[in-house]
Order: structure tokens, then C-alpha cells, then sequence
């Protein structure tokens, strides 16, 4: 792993489900705090809608309470544009997770899924993401690669998956690294830009 002392780092992790990204983006991140000296804060995009998620958000939870480094966590749901003043140029965000945030941004409202309504969605989640890395001395954002699997189940399944395709896509190109996470196992997608 490359030094990421430079300010407004952005970083990409995705992976399956279960495969072990959440804990390598914390290494990262604590990685970071201990070079930086920054604050580390957890900001979470998920809400407890079933047992299954809730019992997830509380082994996030454990995880860095056991942790030998002060995490700060803010919760967010929807719209983190509207939060980057809370942070500032010495902080170290780890964002978990963009899945979790394109659901909640989906049907957080009634709205038909046309195409102005999804472009809007992907360029507000997109924005908002790059508005994060340019406040924070580092940001870290996790995703799920769901694109493994045939998206032929429904129509809807299918735009959620092309449009998660899209928005890693754009995350990707934005990142100053990227990585893929199998079975425990990093693959540094993307290097340091030069």
C-alpha cells in the first residue's frame, strides 16, 4: 500500500458480500489516522430496517469500539452532500456503504424510477461522495459488488444494477485507489495517480 499523506485522498473498496471489505477500509483508515495524526469517523448509511441489518450495524459497531483508535460516528442515511461542513481538512472519513446509500436514496421517496429521477439520484450520490473528499484530508468509500450475480430477476433489479454499475464507474475514475476485496484478499484496482 502507497503512502496516502497528501490531502483529499479519495479511496475505493468494493467486494462481495461477506468478503471481508468493511474490516480491510478500517485498517486503511486507522492506517491513515497514524501516519496523518487526522480523526477518524465512521459515517454510516445504513438503518436497522430488519434484524439481519441491525445485527450488522451492531458488529460494525463492536468492531471499532474494540479498536484502539478513537472513532467518531455520524449517521446519514440519504443526501451527505448536505453534511460535509460537519467535517473538516483533518479528518479521515470511511463511508459503509454506497449500496446501502443508493437504497435508501431509491425509496427514501415514492418517485417513479424514469430517467431524470435515476440521473439525479446518481449525479447527487456521485457529488455528494466527491464534496466529502474535497472537505476531508482522506475518504474511504465501501461498496458491494452485486454485479457478480445475473441481474435478470426483474426490471427493477436490473436498473439498481446498472445503475450501481455507473456510479462505481464514476467513483473509480474519482479515486486515487481502488481496490477489490475477495475472501480476506486485497486487489489494488487502481494506483496512486501520479
Amino acid at each position: 500500500m502507497h503512502s496516502l499523506l497528501h490531502n483529499h485522498s479519495f479511496l475505493f473498496v468494493t467486494g462481495g458480500v461477506r468478503s471481508g471489505k468493511s474490516s480491510f477500509a478500517e485498517r486503511l483508515a486507522e492506517k491513515i489516522a497514524l501516519e496523518t495524526g487526522g480523526q477518524l469517523h465512521y459515517l454510516a448509511t445504513g438503518v436497522p430496517s430488519d434484524p439481519e441489518m441491525a445485527a450488522r450495524i451492531e458488529k460494525h459497531q463492536q468492531d471499532r469500539a474494540a479498536s484502539k483508535h478513537c472513532w467518531r460516528t455520524v449517521e446519514r442515511s440519504i443526501q451527505i452532500g448536505e453534511i460535509v461542513d460537519y467535517f473538516d481538512e483533518n479528518d479521515i472519513i470511511l463511508m459503509d456503504c454506497i449500496t446501502t446509500l443508493l437504497n435508501n436514496e431509491l425509496f427514501s421517496t415514492e418517485q417513479t424510477w424514469d430517467e431524470a429521477f435515476l440521473r439525479h439520484i446518481k449525479e447527487e450520490l456521485v457529488t455528494g461522495v466527491i464534496k466529502l473528499k474535497n472537505r476531508a484530508k482522506s475518504v474511504i468509500a465501501v461498496s458491494n459488488e452485486v454485479l457478480y450475480e445475473p441481474l435478470i430477476s426483474s426490471e427493477l433489479v436490473f436498473t439498481y444494477g446498472k445503475l450501481l454499475g455507473q456510479i462505481h464507474q464514476r467513483l473509480v475514475k474519482e479515486a486515487d485507489q481502488a481496490f477489490l476485496i475477495e475472501a480476506g484478499l486485497q486487489l489494488e484496482m487502481k494506483g496512486i495517480k501520479q
